[in-house]
Formats: C-alpha cells, structure tokens, sequence
C-alpha cells in the first residue's frame, strides 16, 4: 500500500533548522527566532544587512487546474531539491496555506510525495501566526471603523459607502452577506456587511507587497474603509488605525524559514490566492532567497492565466524582479480532462482527448512566451497510467512549438526524478535569454487594461460591465488611480468565465461583475463572472478525514 503524503513527512528525518540556517545559508542563530525546532523567522536587520548577490530566479506556473490535479507546487518543490541535487545553491520560496483549501476541497499545499516541505501539518494548519495576525490587523480595523461611527462618526463615513469587510480564513458561505450591529442603539448603526476568506484581504495583499516595515505601515494607512456622503474617501489613517496594524504585524512580516524532505532550505510567506488576489508570495521572502541562494524556484497560483500574469504585472511591476525562466507544469491525466474526459475515465488512453485538451497547455505557453515575454519548459508530472504514446503526441506538440519538455517524477523519487527538469531549467536560464514584457502599460486606462488581460491571455473577443460598473471604473480613473494594475478575480478552471468551458475557449466576452479599489496594495480588483471572495466547502470537505490521536499525531491531513 503506497504511503500517503503525510505518512511521508512524518517519517522524514529534519534538521534543527539552526543548524540548517547555519550551514546552509551562512545565517547565524542570533538572526532566527525559532519556531519550536524545524521552523524559524528569519530577522528584517540581518537580511538588510546581508551582501549576497541575486541569484537566478525561476517561476513555477501550470495549465489550467482541474480535478486532477497539476502538482505545481510538488515541482516547485522537486525542481529546488533537483537544483541542489546537481550542485546549484537553490532556495525555495512558496506560500502559505490557508485553511479554507485545507479543511475544504484542495487539502494540504505543502507539496507531494517525496517532493513536500516539512513540518508538513505545521505549515499547514496555523504554522508561525502569519495568517491569524493579518485577519487581526483586517478586523481590528473593521472594528475601530464601526466605533468611530458609534461614537458620533466625525469623519461624516456614510454608513451607505462603507467598503471594509470583515475576514476569516476559513469557507463559511453564511458570511458572505450579512447585517452588522442589530440589537439597539448601544451596538452601533445597522448595516449590510460580509466576510471574505483571509487570502482575499487587502492586507494580506499588502503584507505581501511591502518591502519594509515603514512602507508596510504606509500603505496600511491608505486603505480605503468608505466614504462621506459627499464621497471623499476615508482612509484606515483617517482612524489613526495603520499604527496599531502595522504592530500587529511585526513580527509576521519576517519571512520564515522550513526544508524540504531532503533538508534544502525553503522560505515560506504570505498567501494570497491568485483567482481572487494576487497569488503570489512576499516581496520580503522572494527578495530575501536571492540573496541567500543562486536560485531561487518560487510559484504562483493557479494557472499562467492567473497567477503568472499577475506575478508579472503586479509584483515584478512593483518590485523590479524579473524571472530568468518559467517552468509550464502539467500533466497528462489533467489534459484529458481539457480534453472532455470525465474525471472517473482519466487513467484510460485517450489520444484524441489529449490532443483536444492540449489546446490549454499550448495558450498557456504561448501566454508565457509571447506575452510576458520569457522562456519556458514544460514539466509533466507523470502517472503510472500514463503511455508512451500519450507521452510522445504530447512531445511532438511541444515540439512544434520550440519548446523544451520534460516527464519529470519527482513526486515518487524526489531530487532524483527532477534531474533533467533541473539541468533544462538551468540550460535556460543562464542563456539569458529572458525579455520580460508586461501584459499592458500603467499609462493605459483601467478599461483598457481589464480589455488586454481579457483578449490577450484569456482569448476572449471583448469584455462587458452594467452602467453602474462602467461609472465606478471611470469615477476611479478620473479619481487618479489610473496608474494603478489590475487584479482579475475570477474562475481557475477555465480562460473563461465560465468554469464548465475547458481547454482554450475563443471569442467569449468577460463580464465585470464588481469593482474593488485597494489603495493600499495599489491595485484595482476586477470580479468577474461568478467567482466569489469568500468561498463555501464542498458537500463533503476534507476536515471529515483529518484526526488526531491521543498522542497527538495528526492523520488524514491529505
């Protein structure tokens, strides 16, 4: 019977990670504050201090994510420990998970089989606070907000045109709509209110974009909470609030330090999704493992669609990263399944299928190539069920394209499966080859970027909003934030709108259903279709199979 994930990790042997920081990374322990023995912060001085040179950076992306699954974040994983397995100095840097996926439908994002990062349950369940110190920042600021208005509102907030929701990491459907403040005068002014999941924050998406402790407190004090009647914004500083914030989260903004299976040194910070956020890792902590590393393998979420194109328009606009070569991870079965394959026939053969559902892999090669303007491998995580000649069709398409593939197996043999994976990456790489190009300029109206985005990575035709969204999106151009990028929230599954069209939909029009300004993180959020801020879990979620003994060992947790 083959072991489960998390019956690997927990018989995996780990280094005090003083010892890993140390002899890993030249870090002394006076710089760490652990964490129990196998996680530690890693101290914002020290790394400020720090000479080391930029190492390579590598972008881990995928297809379009299906009920099968992808494993981007098990090759992430996998491409770091293959990077050290052939003498690169290579430093992961990954997210944090957050419950919602863990206790509903995706599970664990720890990574996989003999690919994972370890403490596996630690990271992810509550790991170092992180999570908990952003949703105490969001709310503290959702409750001085209502206070303020209680206690004679002298800002003049009209409680119509408040735009700060409360948080939770966790899917509570219940909390997407609620009334606030029922039950007489002494609880404040009844209103319409919400929750969204932790991930959806804009403080999480300012955790992850800030660069410091100043800028951090900076840009907590330009949220927008809502508006007097006269509809003049009314900032979190305007509540003397950014202060009290930015304490809550100092010492969560130190990235934080874990390994691999194979001890290689990993950082792990912030968590945004990249369907409804920004879906990438701190600044801090990518910035933080190039200069500890000469690679560093990070990701961002979902497919290239998503998280790629906002790791580039959004973070590397902001940050001035740029990466050196980006690995277009899929797998055979989760083709098929773009293919038109229903989930339960996946392991039969079915080149027809293939070659339909190839169609995503191909767009979002293209995307990478074209678009953002950066070389790329493709990796296909390999399943037993998979044949040869599945394999060679799949081949021949990537090679038509110029494109370098590889069938990497990390998942069952670790580093050792990876090794081609990782001497391509690095072939790539150091040919420098790379020539970032943004999806569309700051200069470019808001309209017209929501426009690029949609005709040029999502192959759609146009896009479409009521009046009433159309006028919010030019109230915020003539209001000065025109400049700022845009984050599209929408469904995963498809380059539509609409989950149920697979593989490379054409000529769909992508609807603007709300329109959220983050003044703080500087971006310009784009809801579209159905896709929703704070999710709900499945009929049966994951949290039915996760236990734990008298001893405390965890079971079920993926």
């Amino acid at each position: 019977m083959a072991l489960s994930d998390i019956d690997i990790a927990q018989a995996a042997s780990l280094v005090p990670v003083i010892q890993l920081a140390r002899e890993r990374l030249g870090i002394p322990a006076e710089a760490l504050e652990p964490y129990g023995h196998y996680k530690a912060k890693i101290d914002l001085g020290w790394l400020d201090r720090h000479p080391g040179p930029d190492g390579k950076l590598i972008l881990v992306t995928a297809i379009s994510p299906t009920p099968a699954g992808e494993g981007k974040t098990t090759t992430t994983v996998g491409l770091g420990d293959a990077l050290n397995r052939i003498g690169k100095k290579a430093v992961i840097a990954l997210r944090e998970p957050s419950l919602g996926p863990v206790f509903g439908m995706k599970g664990g994002a720890a990574g996989g089989g003999y690919a994972q990062v370890v403490p596996m349950e630690d990271i992810n369940l509550h790991f170092t606070g992180d999570f908990s110190a952003i949703a105490l920042a969001h709310n503290l600021l959702a409750a001085l907000l209502d206070n303020h208005i209680h206690h004679g509102n002298a800002l003049g907030l009209d409680v119509r045109r408040i735009t700060w929701r409360r948080v939770m990491d966790m899917n509570d459907r219940a909390l997407r709509n609620i009334v606030v403040s029922l039950g007489g005068p002494g609880n404040g002014y009844p209103r319409e209110d919400g929750f969204d999941i932790v991930v959806a924050s804009e403080v999480m998406a300012i955790f992850c974009l800030a660069t410091s402790r100043r800028d951090l407190k900076e840009r907590l004090g330009n949220i927008i909470v809502g508006y007097t009647r006269e509809q003049l914004p009314v900032r979190a500083r305007d509540l003397q609030a950014h202060g009290a914030m930015a304490a809550l989260l100092k010492d969560a903004i130190k990235p934080n330090l874990v390994q691999t299976l194979e001890n290689n040194p990993a950082i792990i910070h912030g968590g945004p999704f990249a369907n409804i956020a920004h879906g990438c890792n701190t600044i801090t902590a990518t910035r933080a493992a190039l200069k500890l590393g000469d690679y560093v393998v990070t990701e961002a979420g979902f497919g290239a669609d998503l998280g790629a194109e906002k790791f580039i328009d959004i973070k590397c606009r902001k940050s001035g990263l740029r990466p050196d070569a980006v690995v277009v991870v899929a797998t055979v079965r989760a083709l098929k399944h773009h293919g038109g394959v229903d989930a339960k026939n996946l392991n039969v053969p079915d080149l027809a299928a293939l070659e339909r559902g190839m169609a995503n892999l191909e767009r979002h090669v293209s995307n990478v190539r074209n678009h953002y303007g950066l070389p790329c491998v493709v990796s296909v995580n390999h399943f037993t069920s998979d044949t040869t000649e599945e394999i060679d069709l799949l081949r021949s398409s990537m090679e038509r394209l110029g494109v370098p593939m590889v069938v990497a197996r990390h998942w069952a043999d670790g580093s050792k499966g990876a090794e081609e994976l990782a001497r391509k990456v690095v072939k790539i790489a150091e040919a420098g080859t790379a020539r970032m190009s943004y999806v569309y300029e700051d200069s470019d109206s808001l309209w017209d970027k929501m426009k690029a985005i949609a005709t040029k990575v999502y192959g759609a035709a146009d896009i479409n909003a009521d009046a009433a969204i159309r006028a919010r999106i030019q109230k915020l151009q003539d209001d000065g934030y025109g400049h700022y990028p845009v984050c599209v929230a929408k469904t995963q599954y498809s380059f539509s709108t609409d989950p149920k069209l697979r593989a490379a939909p054409s000529g769909h029009v992508v609807n603007i259903r709300e329109v959220r300004l983050a003044a703080g993180a500087e971006f310009v959020v784009m809801i579209c279709g159905d896709i929703m801020t704070m999710p709900g879990l499945p009929r049966e979620p994951s949290s039915m199979r996760i236990d734990v003994d008298d001893d405390g060992k965890i079971s079920g947790l993926f």
